[in-house]
This record gives C-alpha cells, sequence and structure tokens, in this order.
C-alpha cells in the first residue's frame, strides 16, 4: 500500500481517488517524447530525418538523412523544435526523425 501520508485526488477517467504521486508518475511517464523508433529524445539530442519533408514557407525539401542537432521539446509530445542552417525556427514532428 502506498504511503498514508500520501494525498488523494479524484481521478475522472477512472472515476477512483487515487494517490497523487501515482497520478504525477503516469503524467511524467506520458510526457516523454519519443521519436519515431520509440527512443526517448531530451532537450539537446541530434536526430536524422527518416523521410524527406518539404517544409513551407521556405520553398525547400530537407533530405532524408539529414542530421538536426540540438533540439528542444515543446509542449506537445508530438513536435520538436529546432535550427537547420537554411531554416530556423523549424518544428518537426517526432513521427519523422530518429534519435542519433
Amino acid at each position: 500500500m502506498s504511503d498514508t501520508n500520501d494525498d488523494y485526488i479524484y481521478d475522472e477517467a477512472s472515476g477512483e481517488w487515487r494517490p497523487a504521486s501515482e497520478l504525477a508518475a503516469e503524467k511524467a511517464k506520458a510526457a516523454m517524447v519519443h521519436d519515431a523508433s520509440g527512443n526517448v529524445l531530451a532537450d539537446g539530442d541530434s536526430v536524422v530525418l527518416i523521410k524527406d519533408l518539404k517544409v513551407k514557407g521556405a520553398g525547400q525539401t530537407l533530405k532524408q538523412g539529414t542530421v538536426i542537432r540540438s533540439i528542444r521539446l515543446t509542449e506537445n509530445p508530438e513536435e520538436i523544435d529546432c535550427r537547420h542552417d537554411t531554416i530556423k525556427g523549424l518544428v518537426l514532428r517526432t513521427e519523422f526523425v530518429r534519435k542519433r
């Protein structure tokens, strides 16, 4: 059983009162950002594109195998913020990258 001093929070999804620490652990696990292969991504990682991507507004295509360095995670776990030599303020979907 969990710690007796633990606060309980009503979980609307399950309809039960659950320990706050348990809900926080589940939320942290869900907030992890994964690449197309399932590897966990973190700020500062380098990734490789697994598909040619046409960049809207830039009029160019990033080719498969292009390395993107120093990514930054966003609030959306399906997107990463990054830079390329020719494109500033680039946002990529995690489904199109693989951790290097």
